[in-house]
Protein backbone atom coordinates (compact mmCIF):
# COMPACT_ATOMS: atom_id res chain seq x y z
CA UNK A 1 0.00 0.00 0.00
CA UNK A 2 1.12 3.47 -0.46
CA UNK A 3 1.04 5.38 2.49
CA UNK A 4 -0.73 8.96 1.63
CA UNK A 5 -1.02 9.93 5.44
CA UNK A 6 0.73 9.43 9.04
CA UNK A 7 -1.31 10.46 12.16
CA UNK A 8 0.81 10.06 15.57
CA UNK A 9 -0.77 10.14 19.25
CA UNK A 10 0.75 12.73 21.34
CA UNK A 11 1.41 11.64 25.09
CA UNK A 12 3.89 8.94 24.77
CA UNK A 13 4.48 8.89 21.06
CA UNK A 14 4.99 12.06 19.51
CA UNK A 15 6.52 13.53 22.69
CA UNK A 16 9.14 11.89 24.71
CA UNK A 17 8.73 11.96 28.55
CA UNK A 18 10.34 15.55 28.88
CA UNK A 19 7.36 16.27 27.16
CA UNK A 20 9.41 17.39 23.88
CA UNK A 21 9.08 16.48 20.32
CA UNK A 22 12.61 14.77 19.47
CA UNK A 23 15.01 16.04 16.52
CA UNK A 24 14.62 13.20 14.31
CA UNK A 25 10.64 13.61 15.15
CA UNK A 26 11.24 16.78 13.69
CA UNK A 27 13.22 15.84 10.74
CA UNK A 28 11.00 12.92 9.63
CA UNK A 29 7.91 14.69 9.18
CA UNK A 30 9.56 17.42 7.22
CA UNK A 31 10.38 14.90 4.60
CA UNK A 32 7.27 13.12 4.93
CA UNK A 33 5.71 16.41 3.95
CA UNK A 34 7.84 17.03 0.91
CA UNK A 35 7.14 13.35 -0.32
CA UNK A 36 3.23 14.81 -0.61
CA UNK A 37 2.36 13.11 2.59
CA UNK A 38 -0.54 13.96 5.03
CA UNK A 39 0.78 14.73 8.76
CA UNK A 40 -1.25 15.02 11.33
CA UNK A 41 -1.87 14.71 15.41
CA UNK A 42 -5.03 11.87 16.92
CA UNK A 43 -5.66 12.85 20.67
CA UNK A 44 -7.18 12.76 23.35
CA UNK A 45 -5.88 16.44 23.84
CA UNK A 46 -8.15 19.46 22.75
CA UNK A 47 -7.68 21.87 20.88
CA UNK A 48 -5.73 24.63 22.38
CA UNK A 49 -3.18 22.21 23.24
CA UNK A 50 -2.70 20.51 19.72
CA UNK A 51 -2.58 23.93 18.46
CA UNK A 52 1.05 24.96 19.05
CA UNK A 53 2.39 21.75 17.54
CA UNK A 54 0.28 21.85 14.69
CA UNK A 55 1.89 25.36 13.62
CA UNK A 56 5.43 24.43 15.27
CA UNK A 57 5.44 21.55 13.21
CA UNK A 58 3.27 22.30 9.61
CA UNK A 59 0.94 19.63 10.69
CA UNK A 60 -2.04 19.43 8.06
CA UNK A 61 -4.77 17.84 10.59
CA UNK A 62 -5.49 17.55 14.45
CA UNK A 63 -8.01 15.07 15.44
CA UNK A 64 -8.35 16.26 19.01
CA UNK A 65 -10.64 15.01 21.76
CA UNK A 66 -10.69 11.26 20.43
CA UNK A 67 -12.24 12.91 17.21
CA UNK A 68 -14.87 14.96 18.71
CA UNK A 69 -13.74 18.01 17.59
CA UNK A 70 -11.22 17.79 14.07
CA UNK A 71 -9.33 21.04 12.51
CA UNK A 72 -6.99 22.00 10.11
CA UNK A 73 -4.65 25.26 10.13
CA UNK A 74 -7.48 27.25 8.55
CA UNK A 75 -10.69 25.40 9.48
CA UNK A 76 -12.84 23.49 11.06
CA UNK A 77 -13.90 20.30 9.12
CA UNK A 78 -15.90 18.40 11.84
CA UNK A 79 -17.14 19.24 15.86
CA UNK A 80 -19.65 16.68 17.81
CA UNK A 81 -20.30 17.69 21.31
CA UNK A 82 -21.96 16.02 23.96
CA UNK A 83 -25.59 16.07 24.58
CA UNK A 84 -25.89 18.51 27.83
CA UNK A 85 -28.29 15.84 29.33
CA UNK A 86 -25.44 13.32 29.24
CA UNK A 87 -22.42 15.59 30.76
CA UNK A 88 -25.20 16.50 33.01
CA UNK A 89 -25.54 13.22 34.34
CA UNK A 90 -21.79 12.55 34.39
CA UNK A 91 -21.39 15.74 36.66
CA UNK A 92 -23.84 14.38 38.83
CA UNK A 93 -22.14 10.81 38.71
CA UNK A 94 -18.64 11.55 39.45
CA UNK A 95 -20.01 14.59 42.40
CA UNK A 96 -21.95 11.53 44.35
CA UNK A 97 -19.33 9.17 43.87
CA UNK A 98 -16.00 12.34 45.08
CA UNK A 99 -14.51 11.60 41.72
CA UNK A 100 -12.50 15.06 40.07
CA UNK A 101 -14.18 15.80 36.63
CA UNK A 102 -13.08 18.13 33.90
CA UNK A 103 -14.96 19.00 30.87
CA UNK A 104 -13.67 19.62 27.67
CA UNK A 105 -14.02 22.73 25.68
CA UNK A 106 -12.91 24.16 22.37
CA UNK A 107 -10.79 26.26 24.75
CA UNK A 108 -9.38 23.79 26.93
CA UNK A 109 -10.04 21.36 29.84
CA UNK A 110 -11.77 23.18 32.66
CA UNK A 111 -12.69 22.06 36.46
CA UNK A 112 -10.63 20.01 38.19
CA UNK A 113 -7.70 20.87 39.91
CA UNK A 114 -5.81 17.41 39.91
CA UNK A 115 -6.45 16.12 36.27
CA UNK A 116 -5.43 20.02 35.10
CA UNK A 117 -2.47 19.35 36.80
CA UNK A 118 -2.29 16.09 35.52
CA UNK A 119 -2.58 16.87 32.21
CA UNK A 120 -0.29 19.68 32.33
CA UNK A 121 3.76 19.42 31.32
CA UNK A 122 4.64 19.37 34.51
CA UNK A 123 1.93 16.52 35.76
CA UNK A 124 2.97 14.17 33.03
CA UNK A 125 6.82 15.12 33.31
CA UNK A 126 6.51 13.69 37.23
CA UNK A 127 3.90 10.85 36.31
CA UNK A 128 6.68 9.77 33.97
CA UNK A 129 9.28 8.83 37.05
CA UNK A 130 6.85 7.23 38.94
CA UNK A 131 7.16 3.17 38.56
CA UNK A 132 4.20 1.21 37.02
CA UNK A 133 3.78 -0.51 40.26
CA UNK A 134 3.17 2.60 42.45
CA UNK A 135 1.17 4.23 40.11
CA UNK A 136 -1.90 3.43 42.54
CA UNK A 137 -0.47 4.01 45.68
CA UNK A 138 0.94 7.85 44.73
CA UNK A 139 -2.29 8.69 42.72
CA UNK A 140 -4.24 7.98 45.40
CA UNK A 141 -2.37 9.89 48.14
CA UNK A 142 -1.77 12.72 45.51
CA UNK A 143 -5.58 13.20 44.96
CA UNK A 144 -6.41 13.20 48.98
CA UNK A 145 -3.45 15.34 49.56
CA UNK A 146 -5.13 18.14 46.86
CA UNK A 147 -8.73 17.94 47.72
CA UNK A 148 -7.60 19.02 51.60
CA UNK A 149 -6.72 22.27 49.92
CA UNK A 150 -8.84 22.53 47.07
CA UNK A 151 -11.42 20.79 47.01
CA UNK A 152 -13.47 20.63 43.60
CA UNK A 153 -16.73 22.52 43.36
CA UNK A 154 -18.44 20.40 40.88
CA UNK A 155 -21.65 23.20 40.66
CA UNK A 156 -19.34 25.60 39.29
CA UNK A 157 -19.28 23.10 36.19
CA UNK A 158 -23.11 23.61 35.62
CA UNK A 159 -22.24 26.76 34.37
CA UNK A 160 -20.19 25.74 31.82
CA UNK A 161 -23.41 23.29 29.76
CA UNK A 162 -23.49 26.79 27.94
CA UNK A 163 -21.00 26.09 25.72
CA UNK A 164 -20.32 22.81 23.90
CA UNK A 165 -18.74 19.80 25.92
CA UNK A 166 -16.76 17.79 23.51
CA UNK A 167 -15.27 15.45 26.05
CA UNK A 168 -15.23 14.90 30.01
CA UNK A 169 -12.52 13.51 31.89
CA UNK A 170 -13.02 11.43 34.91
CA UNK A 171 -9.97 10.43 37.34
CA UNK A 172 -10.86 7.07 38.01
CA UNK A 173 -9.13 3.74 38.45
CA UNK A 174 -8.28 1.22 35.98
CA UNK A 175 -10.76 -1.45 37.66
CA UNK A 176 -13.84 0.68 37.71
CA UNK A 177 -13.60 1.62 34.23
CA UNK A 178 -16.62 -1.63 33.58
CA UNK A 179 -18.24 -0.17 35.93
CA UNK A 180 -18.41 3.31 34.32
CA UNK A 181 -18.97 1.94 30.91
CA UNK A 182 -22.35 0.37 33.00
CA UNK A 183 -23.49 3.71 34.14
CA UNK A 184 -23.23 5.31 30.54
CA UNK A 185 -23.90 3.18 27.34
CA UNK A 186 -24.84 6.05 25.87
CA UNK A 187 -21.08 7.62 25.79
CA UNK A 188 -17.81 6.09 24.60
CA UNK A 189 -15.63 5.32 27.87
CA UNK A 190 -11.82 5.21 26.86
CA UNK A 191 -8.34 5.85 28.91
CA UNK A 192 -5.78 7.62 27.67
CA UNK A 193 -4.04 7.40 31.38
CA UNK A 194 -3.51 5.23 34.09
CA UNK A 195 -5.43 7.84 36.68
CA UNK A 196 -9.01 9.01 34.25
CA UNK A 197 -11.16 7.80 32.09
CA UNK A 198 -12.05 9.79 28.82
CA UNK A 199 -16.31 9.86 28.07
CA UNK A 200 -17.13 11.26 24.79
CA UNK A 201 -20.20 10.41 22.20
CA UNK A 202 -20.93 7.35 21.22
CA UNK A 203 -19.65 5.87 17.95
CA UNK A 204 -17.11 8.17 17.84
CA UNK A 205 -13.41 7.19 17.99
CA UNK A 206 -9.93 8.64 16.94
CA UNK A 207 -10.43 6.32 14.23
CA UNK A 208 -13.54 7.63 13.06
CA UNK A 209 -11.65 10.93 13.01
CA UNK A 210 -9.24 9.58 10.88
CA UNK A 211 -12.10 8.47 8.36
CA UNK A 212 -13.77 12.09 8.37
CA UNK A 213 -9.87 13.10 7.49
CA UNK A 214 -9.73 10.91 4.59
CA UNK A 215 -12.68 11.96 3.21
CA UNK A 216 -11.42 15.48 3.35
CA UNK A 217 -8.02 14.62 2.16
CA UNK A 218 -8.88 11.85 -0.18
CA UNK A 219 -7.07 8.59 1.26
CA UNK A 220 -8.48 5.92 2.43
CA UNK A 221 -7.53 3.39 5.84
CA UNK A 222 -5.75 1.37 4.22
CA UNK A 223 -3.22 4.23 3.25
CA UNK A 224 -2.67 5.20 6.75
CA UNK A 225 0.10 4.79 8.98
CA UNK A 226 -0.49 5.21 12.62
CA UNK A 227 1.59 5.38 15.76
CA UNK A 228 0.18 5.16 19.37
CA UNK A 229 0.86 3.51 23.04
CA UNK A 230 -2.29 3.53 25.00
CA UNK A 231 -5.47 2.28 25.50
CA UNK A 232 -7.57 4.50 23.16
CA UNK A 233 -5.06 3.51 20.39
CA UNK A 234 -5.99 0.10 19.94
CA UNK A 235 -9.06 0.71 17.62
CA UNK A 236 -6.44 3.27 15.39
CA UNK A 237 -3.58 0.77 15.53
CA UNK A 238 -5.88 -2.29 14.30
CA UNK A 239 -8.14 -0.61 11.37
CA UNK A 240 -5.28 1.55 9.65
CA UNK A 241 -3.15 -0.02 6.76
CA UNK A 242 -0.23 0.23 9.27
CA UNK A 243 0.10 0.57 13.02
CA UNK A 244 3.25 0.95 14.95
CA UNK A 245 3.17 0.48 18.77
CA UNK A 246 5.95 2.38 20.43
CA UNK A 247 8.43 0.62 22.87
CA UNK A 248 6.81 2.15 25.69
CA UNK A 249 3.15 1.20 25.07
CA UNK A 250 1.69 -1.47 27.10
CA UNK A 251 2.19 -5.43 25.75
CA UNK A 252 -1.62 -5.25 24.44
CA UNK A 253 -0.93 -2.26 22.42
CA UNK A 254 1.76 -3.88 20.89
CA UNK A 255 0.12 -7.48 20.30
CA UNK A 256 -2.65 -6.23 17.97
CA UNK A 257 0.44 -3.53 16.35
CA UNK A 258 2.33 -4.32 12.58
CA UNK A 259 5.10 -3.09 14.33
CA UNK A 260 6.50 -2.34 17.51
CA UNK A 261 9.37 0.26 17.06
CA UNK A 262 12.11 1.83 19.63
CA UNK A 263 10.46 4.01 22.47
CA UNK A 264 9.38 7.72 22.27
CA UNK A 265 12.67 8.54 23.76
CA UNK A 266 14.83 6.74 21.47
CA UNK A 267 13.77 8.05 18.09
CA UNK A 268 10.47 5.75 17.86
CA UNK A 269 8.70 7.75 15.33
CA UNK A 270 11.76 8.06 12.77
CA UNK A 271 13.04 4.53 13.10
CA UNK A 272 9.37 3.28 12.39
CA UNK A 273 9.56 5.54 9.59
CA UNK A 274 12.59 4.49 8.19
CA UNK A 275 11.87 0.81 8.70
CA UNK A 276 9.14 1.08 6.08
CA UNK A 277 10.61 3.70 3.82
CA UNK A 278 9.20 6.58 4.59
CA UNK A 279 12.46 8.25 5.35
CA UNK A 280 16.01 7.57 5.56
CA UNK A 281 17.96 7.64 8.54
CA UNK A 282 21.68 9.29 8.34
CA UNK A 283 24.46 7.04 8.58
CA UNK A 284 28.00 8.37 8.04
CA UNK A 285 29.29 4.62 6.44
CA UNK A 286 26.38 4.73 3.64
CA UNK A 287 25.71 6.94 1.14
CA UNK A 288 22.36 8.34 0.45
CA UNK A 289 20.86 9.53 -3.42
CA UNK A 290 18.49 12.57 -3.77
CA UNK A 291 16.43 9.77 -5.66
CA UNK A 292 14.06 8.88 -2.77
CA UNK A 293 13.45 5.62 -4.85
CA UNK A 294 16.61 4.55 -4.82
CA UNK A 295 17.31 5.09 -1.28
CA UNK A 296 13.89 2.37 -0.98
CA UNK A 297 15.05 -0.23 -2.41
CA UNK A 298 18.73 0.06 -0.65
CA UNK A 299 16.95 0.12 2.78
CA UNK A 300 15.33 -3.19 1.64
CA UNK A 301 18.73 -4.13 0.50
CA UNK A 302 20.30 -3.56 3.61
CA UNK A 303 17.37 -5.34 5.93
CA UNK A 304 17.71 -8.38 3.34
CA UNK A 305 21.36 -9.03 2.44
CA UNK A 306 22.58 -7.70 5.61
CA UNK A 307 24.84 -4.73 4.00
CA UNK A 308 24.81 -2.80 0.99
CA UNK A 309 28.09 -1.40 -1.44
CA UNK A 310 28.91 1.82 -0.88
CA UNK A 311 31.65 1.60 -3.48
CA UNK A 312 30.62 1.88 -6.90
CA UNK A 313 31.87 -1.30 -8.92
CA UNK A 314 31.16 -3.73 -11.44
CA UNK A 315 29.08 -6.63 -12.20
CA UNK A 316 30.86 -9.60 -13.22
CA UNK A 317 29.47 -11.77 -15.78
CA UNK A 318 27.25 -14.36 -13.98
CA UNK A 319 26.40 -12.23 -11.34
CA UNK A 320 25.28 -9.60 -14.05
CA UNK A 321 23.83 -12.32 -15.85
CA UNK A 322 20.99 -13.02 -12.67
CA UNK A 323 20.43 -9.61 -12.69
CA UNK A 324 19.42 -9.78 -16.12
CA UNK A 325 17.29 -12.92 -15.59
CA UNK A 326 15.03 -11.00 -12.87
CA UNK A 327 14.49 -7.92 -15.67
CA UNK A 328 13.92 -10.73 -18.23
CA UNK A 329 11.15 -12.21 -16.25
CA UNK A 330 9.09 -8.68 -15.53
CA UNK A 331 9.45 -8.13 -19.57
CA UNK A 332 7.96 -11.48 -20.14
CA UNK A 333 5.12 -10.63 -17.86
CA UNK A 334 4.89 -7.29 -19.27
CA UNK A 335 4.32 -9.20 -23.13
CA UNK A 336 1.67 -11.49 -20.97
CA UNK A 337 -0.30 -8.78 -20.06
CA UNK A 338 -0.04 -6.50 -23.48
CA UNK A 339 -1.28 -9.86 -25.09
CA UNK A 340 -4.87 -9.87 -22.96
CA UNK A 341 -4.59 -13.37 -22.01
CA UNK A 342 -4.53 -14.78 -25.93
CA UNK A 343 -1.51 -17.58 -26.45
CA UNK A 344 -1.03 -16.71 -29.51
CA UNK A 345 -0.34 -13.34 -29.21
CA UNK A 346 1.75 -14.20 -25.96
CA UNK A 347 3.57 -16.86 -28.12
CA UNK A 348 4.38 -14.67 -31.02
CA UNK A 349 5.65 -12.12 -28.51
CA UNK A 350 8.39 -14.54 -26.74
CA UNK A 351 9.23 -15.05 -30.28
CA UNK A 352 9.49 -11.45 -31.33
CA UNK A 353 11.45 -10.82 -28.21
CA UNK A 354 13.78 -14.30 -28.56
CA UNK A 355 14.71 -12.20 -32.24
CA UNK A 356 15.32 -8.58 -30.56
CA UNK A 357 17.63 -10.43 -28.06
CA UNK A 358 19.54 -11.76 -31.03
CA UNK A 359 19.42 -8.61 -32.86
CA UNK A 360 20.38 -6.43 -30.17
CA UNK A 361 23.71 -8.94 -28.98
CA UNK A 362 24.75 -8.63 -33.08
CA UNK A 363 24.79 -5.07 -32.66
CA UNK A 364 26.58 -4.61 -29.48
CA UNK A 365 29.04 -6.78 -30.65
CA UNK A 366 29.72 -5.03 -33.71
CA UNK A 367 30.65 -1.40 -32.16
CA UNK A 368 33.51 -0.27 -30.40
CA UNK A 369 33.13 0.23 -26.53
CA UNK A 370 36.27 2.52 -25.61
CA UNK A 371 34.35 2.73 -22.31
CA UNK A 372 35.33 1.42 -19.35
CA UNK A 373 33.23 -1.69 -17.76
CA UNK A 374 31.73 0.13 -15.37
CA UNK A 375 30.43 3.08 -17.53
CA UNK A 376 29.26 0.32 -19.90
CA UNK A 377 27.36 -1.67 -17.14
CA UNK A 378 26.02 1.94 -15.65
CA UNK A 379 25.37 3.66 -18.89
CA UNK A 380 23.31 0.36 -19.75
CA UNK A 381 20.87 0.54 -16.32
CA UNK A 382 20.08 4.35 -16.52
CA UNK A 383 19.21 3.75 -20.36
CA UNK A 384 16.78 1.10 -19.10
CA UNK A 385 15.62 3.43 -16.32
CA UNK A 386 15.24 6.27 -18.95
CA UNK A 387 13.19 3.97 -20.90
CA UNK A 388 10.88 2.29 -18.28
CA UNK A 389 10.20 6.12 -17.25
CA UNK A 390 9.45 6.44 -20.78
CA UNK A 391 6.59 3.36 -20.91
CA UNK A 392 5.27 5.10 -17.65
CA UNK A 393 4.80 8.42 -19.72
CA UNK A 394 3.05 6.62 -22.80
CA UNK A 395 0.88 4.69 -20.79
CA UNK A 396 -0.32 8.41 -19.11
CA UNK A 397 0.47 6.37 -15.85
CA UNK A 398 2.03 7.96 -12.59
CA UNK A 399 4.72 5.58 -11.28
CA UNK A 400 5.36 7.03 -7.98
CA UNK A 401 2.00 5.92 -5.89
CA UNK A 402 2.61 2.68 -7.78
CA UNK A 403 6.63 2.05 -6.52
CA UNK A 404 5.73 3.07 -3.15
CA UNK A 405 3.09 -0.26 -3.07
CA UNK A 406 5.71 -2.35 -4.18
CA UNK A 407 8.17 -1.01 -1.67
CA UNK A 408 5.81 -1.71 1.12
CA UNK A 409 5.01 -5.16 -0.63
CA UNK A 410 8.39 -6.29 0.03
CA UNK A 411 9.04 -4.65 3.49
CA UNK A 412 6.29 -6.23 4.06
CA UNK A 413 8.37 -9.88 3.83
CA UNK A 414 10.47 -8.47 6.95
CA UNK A 415 9.11 -10.53 9.76
CA UNK A 416 8.04 -8.67 12.82
CA UNK A 417 11.85 -9.30 14.51
CA UNK A 418 13.02 -6.99 11.99
CA UNK A 419 15.08 -9.70 9.75
CA UNK A 420 14.44 -11.23 6.31
CA UNK A 421 13.44 -15.23 6.67
CA UNK A 422 14.93 -17.46 3.83
CA UNK A 423 14.05 -20.94 2.72
CA UNK A 424 16.54 -23.69 3.61
CA UNK A 425 17.14 -25.07 0.37
CA UNK A 426 16.36 -22.28 -2.27
CA UNK A 427 17.63 -19.57 -0.02
CA UNK A 428 14.57 -17.72 -1.86
CA UNK A 429 12.90 -14.41 0.87
CA UNK A 430 10.22 -16.29 2.94
CA UNK A 431 6.83 -14.27 3.18
CA UNK A 432 4.81 -13.78 6.46
CA UNK A 433 1.78 -16.11 7.09
CA UNK A 434 -0.15 -12.81 6.31
CA UNK A 435 1.55 -10.99 3.87
CA UNK A 436 -0.57 -12.03 0.54
CA UNK A 437 -3.75 -10.32 2.95
CA UNK A 438 -2.47 -7.70 4.15
CA UNK A 439 0.65 -6.58 1.31
CA UNK A 440 -0.19 -8.41 -1.76
CA UNK A 441 0.54 -5.12 -4.63
CA UNK A 442 -1.66 -6.16 -6.99
CA UNK A 443 -5.27 -5.23 -5.79
CA UNK A 444 -3.40 -1.89 -4.31
CA UNK A 445 -2.11 -0.93 -7.47
CA UNK A 446 -5.85 -2.07 -9.50
CA UNK A 447 -6.72 0.98 -7.02
CA UNK A 448 -4.48 3.05 -7.83
CA UNK A 449 -5.07 3.01 -11.49
CA UNK A 450 -8.66 3.34 -10.79
CA UNK A 451 -8.24 6.32 -8.92
CA UNK A 452 -5.43 8.03 -12.11
CA UNK A 453 -8.14 6.84 -14.61
CA UNK A 454 -10.89 8.96 -13.00
CA UNK A 455 -8.77 11.93 -12.45
CA UNK A 456 -7.99 12.22 -15.83
CA UNK A 457 -11.36 11.88 -16.45
CA UNK A 458 -12.47 14.84 -14.20
CA UNK A 459 -9.27 16.38 -16.25
CA UNK A 460 -11.18 15.63 -19.75
CA UNK A 461 -14.97 16.42 -18.30
CA UNK A 462 -13.26 19.93 -17.05
CA UNK A 463 -11.91 20.69 -20.13
CA UNK A 464 -14.81 19.80 -22.09
CA UNK A 465 -17.21 22.27 -20.11
CA UNK A 466 -14.94 25.27 -20.53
Amino acid sequence: MAIKAVFFDIDGTLLNDRKNVQKSTHLAISILKEQGIIVGVATGRGPSFVQPYLENLGLDIAITYNGQYIYTRDKIIFINPISRSLVYRVIRYASEKRCDISLGTASGLVGSGIIGLGTSRFGQWVSSLIPRRMIKTVGRSFKHLLRRFKPQNTKALFTLLREPIFQIVMVASGESTKKIKGEFPHLQVTRSSPYSVDFISQGQSKIKGIVKAGSYFGFDLSEVMAFGDSENDLEMLSGVGLGIAMGNADDKIKALADYTTASNNSDGIAKALSHYGLIQLGNETRFDSKDVNFNKVKDFHELVDGDTNETPRIYASKEAGYRADFKVEEIVEFLYAASQGDKKTFTQSVLDLHVAVDKAAKKVQAKAHPETPLVGEVDALVDLLYLTYGSFVLMGVDPKPLFDTVHEANMGKIFPDGKAHFDPVTHKVLKPDDWEERFAPEPKIKRELDRQLQKALNRSQNRSSK
